[in-house]
């Protein structure tokens, strides 16, 4: 099997591969976004070959219309033009028809010399990655990607059949992680119905034989979060003393929480030494985690002891009937969270903010009926979870090894 080593710039000049800068700010405002109608991809939803459908934005079929061109086909590359440079959004059939951003670049592979999906993965390699970021760097500004650097993009091409091969295997992957992110995603709305449905709208059982003063069920007590349990905020270790950082204790930030109801991989880690320069702020596991400061109200728990950064409160709960309630009832705070930050960019719900939000803690059967349900799916999702990680780990071994060659197809 020959393998030979192209730049996408071959096929953008024969008409192999169209390539397409997103609509002008002046063509697509912020004053045409509506709360509901087509989506628009922007950089903030373009993750690793994959959709971050967090905070996705929609447009009116009128705004459609004018900027047709710009609808999205199955099987599209989608590029973020600042920042997330490093990162691409392969088409599926559900994006099909959404509106590209103004903050990102499409290509769309017309050329039967090019398997889309294995272009897709021979962007994730970890090589590719480091390239783009060199390529598209600048120390004075944002890291930036244009259609000259989209040009200069490198990729070792085997003969077609082959390429159809590579990718329908590590497909393969990708349709189990995609089936185990939504199984999570049914367990998830199943325990959050039912929060809702006992705690917000009140029909828990038995509701109908309970007297309800002033909103409060009789035996529910209205209190503050403090009564819930210890508020620990987090705290950064010295970056100056490198052996505070190592592979021993998880150090959670926001950007960890986004997407997760459980944290079990972080992006950086403390070692012994690192956590125990403040082992007051060590949190047993399943914490419930909240984010206050800059993007406020994300929420999730620790899979393991843990530590976190500033931005982030926790509550340790005193009972253990308390903690999934405690991590619904906290899901339902970001709008009190928003106004209690001001509303600016940079949020900032300090400690003693955050364990004055008044709260109403149910009664100790209820607490209990609910913790016993929700329990069991928190362990689903932990477990699912867990085989993701364990998926992509050997999915991105393999695309590793499938695309030097070195497996043989």
């Amino acid at each position: 099997m020959s393998w030979r080593k192209v730049q996408i710039a071959e096929f953008l000049d024969d008409g192999g591969i169209d390539i397409l800068t997103g609509p002008f700010g002046t063509q697509l405002k912020a004053s045409h976004y509506t709360s509901e109608g087509t989506p628009v991809i922007n950089v903030r939803n373009v993750g690793y070959g994959d959709l971050r459908p967090e905070k996705l934005e929609f447009i009116p079929d009128q705004v459609v219309s004018r900027l047709s061109k710009h609808l999205l086909e199955t099987r599209d590359i989608v590029f973020g033009r600042k920042g997330a440079v490093d990162r691409h959004l392969f088409v599926s059939e559900s994006e099909t028809g959404w509106m590209q951003g103004s903050d990102c670049i499409r290509i769309r592979v017309l050329t039967d010399a090019i398997y889309p999906a294995f272009l897709s993965f021979a962007l994730r390699l970890p090589s590719h990655k480091q390239w783009m970021l060199t390529q598209c760097s600048n120390k004075a500004t944002m890291a930036s990607l244009n259609q000259d650097v989209i040009g200069r993009i490198p990729v070792n091409l085997p003969d077609p059949a082959t390429q159809a091969e590579i990718a329908s295997i590590l497909s393969a992957y990708d349709d189990l992680i995609e089936n185990n992110r939504r199984r999570i995603q049914l367990l998830e709305q199943a325990a959050r119905l039912l929060y809702r449905e006992w705690f917000v709208y009140l029909r828990f059982p038995g509701h109908e034989h309970v007297s309800i003063t002033d909103g409060v069920p009789e035996g529910w007590t209205p209190t503050t979060i403090p009564d819930i349990g210890r508020v620990v905020t987090g705290k950064t270790p010295s970056k100056k003393k490198k052996s505070y950082y190592g592979d021993d204790i998880p150090f959670i930030k926001t950007p960890d929480i986004h997407g997760n109801t459980l944290v079990i991989k972080t992006d950086e880690s403390l070692s012994e030494e690192g956590a125990n320069t403040q082992a007051n702020k060590t949190l047993p596991s399943r914490s419930i985690l909240v984010s206050c400061i800059g993007t406020v109200g994300a929420v999730a728990l620790n899979s393991s002891i843990a530590q976190t950064n500033q931005q982030i409160n926790a509550i340790v709960p005193t009972n253990e009937s308390l903690r999934y309630w405690t991590l619904f009832m906290a899901k339902d705070l970001k709008p009190v969270l928003e106004g209690m930050g001001g509303g600016s960019t940079m949020a900032n719900v300090n400690k003693s903010k955050f364990s004055n939000i008044k709260v109403v803690i149910p009664s100790s059967l209820m607490l209990d009926q609910f913790n016993s349900f929700v329990a069991i799916q928190i362990d689903q999702i932990e477990q699912l979870v867990l085989m993701n990680l364990q998926l992509i780990q050997a999915r991105d071994l393999l695309l590793t090894r499938m695309m030097n060659g070195k497996v043989a197809v």
